[in-house]
């Protein structure tokens, strides 16, 4: 096995992966704040770091994967005063309605997933520290970090503070002093949820706080940093820039983080989601109408650090993988009882880790795992079964039953009586017979070919077999 290459946003390099302790691995990833529905903006981010702690597992390390729960927020407290209901209750819903929609997409539980409440008294020590060093003050609303101060603000998003000035603004109602500093603690207005701090105010604590305390209590006590820091790209600045200049200061050895890891944004259908636009889908919703392991495949094809276009026709390209996969399974399945393997080193699953291991290159990985079932050798489950555990897709029970409306019996037969002249079907199965028709077909379209393509569409049709077409390639079914 070679080495791991990540992407670091730290050093904006790509760089060989050494745990600072020599067999365990430390992550925190920036978790949801639930102050309303999640989106598939959000899943995309969480899929790829469990994929990430699937591989790292894999690789033989011991992991602590710590996710967050920002519990307390601006948008919470609005919500609840113009609801009138509480809070919490606002946070507890949504977040148990997140929790429901990662364990359909198979996404597995952190080893802590600490909530920004619990940590409260964490959170201000760390506020008197900075206070002591000269980094926070106290004003009329609340305290506040002092950007200045800190000399190498601005180095994870790679802007000066002249150009983030400019762009900067104090909001009415603050008090800071200059505009780019931040809130480490907010007072308590009249009806806010809040917390006795002396000597400095009841209140609550700011966004970014909250994340330095809690890596700092659950991975880097001694302030010596920890392996992997992750989030989506759209947290890179302000909120992981802030936690920087809040943690390294109080460190004895930075940087807070030895790789940032940061996911790309997510657009639908080439736009930006946006409930103005139209485009915003609540994650529960779109899980109650698609198969939970096609979207997972989905954000497979593209990288995880670049921004994807989610379309239509990408998720039917990934149902047509799906279905390609389940065929493969249930082909090499013995029957009975399989124990599920995760620790298959050879084979499929060496060549899958091999891929993996530049920047998690999952589409190649799974293009590799497409071309292994072609002609996959008896007894390759395992090997199967291992390496679609890698790329988050597990096999069930589901995968077993055949499709609603079964292959005609003879398609073969039919299609060789089409085709047979140019096309040689002797010892394939019927999904194997189809497969060879639309790769000729391809070949065709990409010669531009027309009217060969439209001819073996149309026996395909007169064979009980419907075809579509789309960006991620062409899917069949057996015609109604």
């Amino acid at each position: 096995m070679g080495d791991l290459k990540l992407y670091n946003t730290r050093t904006r390099t790509l760089e060989t992966f050494r745990p600072l302790t020599p067999g365990d691995v430390r992550i925190y990833v920036c978790g949801l704040t639930p102050s309303a529905q999640a989106h598939l903006g959000h899943a995309r981010s969480f899929l790829f770091f469990d994929l990430l702690r699937r591989y790292l597992t894999y690789r033989g390390y011991r992991l602590t994967y710590v996710q967050n729960v920002t519990d307390i927020d601006d948008r919470s407290i609005n919500r609840a005063r113009e609801t009138g209901e509480d809070w919490y209750t606002i946070v507890s819903d949504y977040y148990a309605e997140f929790k429901a929609s990662m364990r359909k997409l198979g996404v597995m539980e952190p080893d802590e997933e600490p909530y920004a409440t619990k940590f409260i008294s964490q959170i201000q020590a760390m506020i008197r520290e900075l206070a002591d060093l000269g980094y926070a003050y106290v004003v009329e609303d609340g305290i506040y970090y002092r950007v200045s101060k800190f000399s190498n603000y601005g180095k994870l998003s790679n802007r000066n503070i002249e150009e983030l000035e400019a762009g900067a603004r104090i909001e009415v109602g603050e008090h800071k002093e200059d505009p780019l500093d931040f809130a480490l603690w907010k007072f308590a207005k009249p009806g806010e949820p809040k917390w006795p701090f002396d000597p400095y105010g009841d209140g609550r604590p700011g966004w970014h706080i909250e994340c330095s305390a809690m890596s700092h209590a659950l991975l880097d006590p001694k302030g010596e940093g920890f392996d992997i820091h992750g989030g989506g790209a759209d947290l890179i600045f302000p909120h992981h820039e802030n936690e920087i200049a809040q943690s390294e200061p109080l460190m004895a050895h930075p940087p807070m983080s030895n790789f940032w890891v940061h996911g790309g944004l997510l657009n639908f259908e080439g736009r930006k989601m946006s409930k103005s636009l139209g485009n915003f889908e609540p994650l529960v919703d779109l899980l109650a109408r698609h198969d939970p392991q096609a979207i997972r495949l989905t954000f497979l094809t593209t990288g995880y650090s670049k921004v994807m276009n989610f379309t239509d026709d990408s998720l039917a390209g990934a149902y047509a993988t799906l279905d390609k996969l389940k065929r493969a399974y249930r082909r090499m399945h013995p029957g009975g009882v399989v124990v599920p393997v995760h620790n298959i080193a050879g084979g499929l699953p060496a060549r899958v880790a091999d891929l993996l291991d530049e920047d998690m290159n999952t589409a190649a990985a799974l293009a590799e795992v497409l071309a292994f079932i072609k002609d996959a050798p008896a007894g390759a489950l395992a090997e199967f079964e291992t390496a679609l555990w890698l790329l988050g897709i597990e096999p069930n029970e589901s995968w077993l039953v055949e499709d609603v409306t079964p292959l005609p019996e003879d398609v073969v037969d039919r299609l060789r009586g089409e085709l047979g002249g140019e096309i040689s079907f002797n010892g394939a199965t019927a999904e194997e017979a189809i497969d060879l028709v639309i790769q000729r077909r391809a070949s065709a379209r990409a010669a531009k070919d027309w009217a060969a393509s439209d001819r073996l569409r149309d026996a395909l049709a007169r064979c009980g077999i419907a075809i579509k077409d789309s960006k991620e390639g062409t899917t069949w079914s057996v015609a109604e």
